[in-house]
């Protein structure tokens, strides 16, 4: 008996495969740290230092799907789920913090800043829930509530109070209707120009936190183009298939 049960509870080998897969999924959680700390920081309207840990955030959310793809994370460990690992961080830091942010900063003024948050995570909660949001070509179905480029483009270009709440509005609704939004990295048609177009909207960015978000208007006028580049490229290159295929 004493030994069967010794040969139940055996400890298994670990291998070095799975120890490398479970340090990716390690480097997927420490995004909610990051997550912590950027809503610690805008819990005490330090704005600038929010965005930066949510401008590592998306960093490391960049990284580590790929890494993930070349170590075959999800064959190495298929009972851990890197997706919806994934999901849960993307919803902090994606949705919950700059709607949190929304509000506690009172941009719109209390009234429409409270809507504007509600509308923000409602919506957003729905929207992770649909299992069918990517195209064949990997372009988003709907706005893909990238919350935390959007709320940084109104904290550094402040448009004002009714457009800003426009913004959300009309974003909020095309997270439900059939236009594709652009995945900079993994659509292949045009993929040099939108990413490189996506690289310069961050490194616009990142001027503008060196300034304390208070960006001259080079940088505003900048992050303004290439943020509407980015917002529409994806439907126009929906309703013209062809736009940057390959003609071999």
């Amino acid at each position: 008996m004493k030994e069967k049960l010794s040969e139940k509870f055996k400890t298994k080998r670990v291998t070095v495969p799975q120890v490398r897969a479970f340090s990716v999924h390690l480097l997927t959680a420490s995004g909610s740290f990051l997550a912590f700390l950027s809503i610690v920081a805008a819990s005490e309207d330090r704005w600038t230092a929010m965005f930066w840990w949510l401008g590592l955030a998306l960093f490391v959310d960049g990284i580590d799907g790929p890494i993930a793809r070349r170590l075959d994370v999800k064959y190495v460990l298929p009972t851990w789920s890197g997706e919806l690992l994934d999901n849960i961080i993307d919803y902090v830091t994606y949705v919950l913090i700059p709607a949190f942010a929304l509000y506690q900063s009172g941009f719109m003024g209390e009234g429409l800043s409270f809507l504007s948050g509600a509308i923000i995570v409602i919506t957003s909660a729905i929207y992770y829930a649909d299992t069918g949001m990517k195209t064949k070509e990997n372009f988003f179905k709907g706005f893909p509530v990238v919350w935390n480029m959007l709320v940084f483009t109104l904290f550094i270009i402040r448009p004002g109070e009714w457009i800003a709440f426009a913004t959300v509005v009309v974003s909020a609704i095309l997270s439900f209707v059939p236009i594709h939004f652009l995945h900079p990295v993994r659509v292949v048609r045009l993929r040099p120009l939108n990413l490189t177009i996506f690289l310069l909207w961050c490194a616009l960015g990142v001027t503008a936190i060196f300034y304390s978000l208070q960006a001259p208007l080079w940088v505003r006028i900048g992050i303004s183009i290439t943020g509407i580049y980015l917002y529409c490229i994806g439907a126009v290159m929906q309703f013209f298939p062809k736009l940057g295929a390959s003609r071999a």
